[in-house]
């Protein structure tokens, strides 16, 4: 397996502790000092308390030591609870270099929870759990725009060893083995990917360059296909074999130029075949690519012309 640099972490005892009011200066003040420590005030006839306090368990391991959490039992430590101004439970508060600097009462979502970690670990200075994965990702793209599509596909595979539906890893799979013409393994890949994930833009766009690419496969050769549109310049179907043909040559931008011509001349031609096609090529693209702002802006203009 590659080394990405992301380790398990320390062990679930080293990140997560029952604090007391003799332990509060070591476990939080002093400790706090390396690290955020988050303080979750409770209480065991507390219900929300029970569904919070896993929550925030599962988020602390998460980070995987970027912080910590100490657990109070408010019965026990009064005298902490009055001195921060607990006046319900659960109340959170997150310690940075002994003091306070974030907080939260009351059960929250699993959203926010995540939200608030990252908000601590980002104000100490530190790096929320997700970025680790996000630059490893970004330098799979690098691998990937360099032509080392099998390395980009190993670091792509290793980051979803990590995090299962990272949409960014997965698109990025799917199309490293576009790139190494292996496309049958990216239908698969594809149509393996976790539910959650399945409608994101990252795999959207992995889907419209998988299409693409099986296109590409029956394309025929530019200059003929040119030839023929040059010689019948009302034959649809030769101009868009014409512009598949470009955009599997690499030339997107002239396939785009054929595909509007064709919606020009008639937008319902073949069942709106340009239209779709157009989206299939923006889709694949980036949405900031020159191609794809002006492709759009021609295609609004000629749609409500």
């Amino acid at each position: 397996m590659i080394d990405l640099g992301l380790s398990s972490g320390p062990a679930d005892a080293d990140l997560i502790k029952d604090g007391s009011e003799a332990t509060f200066m070591a476990d939080v003040v002093e400790m706090s000092q390396t690290v955020p420590v988050i303080v979750d005030f409770w209480a065991p006839w507390c219900g929300p308390c029970k569904t919070l306090g896993p929550m925030l368990e599962d988020a602390v391991k998460a980070a995987k030591g970027a912080v910590k959490m100490v657990k109070v039992n408010v019965d026990e430590a009064q005298m902490i609870a009055g001195q921060l101004q607990v006046q319900s439970i659960p109340t959170v508060y997150a310690f940075w270099k002994g003091q306070p600097v974030d907080g939260f009462q009351g059960a929250q979502p699993g959203s926010e929870i995540t939200a608030f970690i990252e908000r601590v670990i980002k104000a100490s200075g530190g790096e929320a759990p997700g970025d680790g994965l996000n630059d490893a990702v970004e330098a799979a793209e690098d691998m990937l725009s360099e032509g080392a599509a099998v390395d980009a596909a190993q670091t792509f595979a290793a980051i979803l060893g990590e995090e299962p539906a990272h949409a960014g890893a997965y698109g990025g799979l799917v199309r490293a083995h576009i790139a190494m013409d292996d496309l049958d393994q990216a239908e698969a890949i594809l149509n393996g990917a976790p539910a959650e994930i399945s409608t994101a833009p990252e795999l959207e766009a992995a889907h419209a360059q998988l299409q693409l690419a099986r296109q590409a496969a029956d394309a025929g050769p530019v200059a003929e296909l040119r030839a023929a549109v040059e010689a019948s310049p009302d034959d649809l179907q030769a101009r868009f074999d014409l512009a598949q043909a470009l955009h599997a040559s690499g030339d997107a931008e002239a396939a785009v130029d054929e595909l509007l011509t064709i919606f020009g001349k008639d937008k319902e031609w073949n069942d709106g075949a340009a239209k779709a096609q157009l989206f299939t090529v923006f889709d694949a693209l980036k949405p900031n690519d020159p191609v794809v702002l002006n492709g759009r802006r021609r295609l609004s203009s000629m749609i409500f012309a």
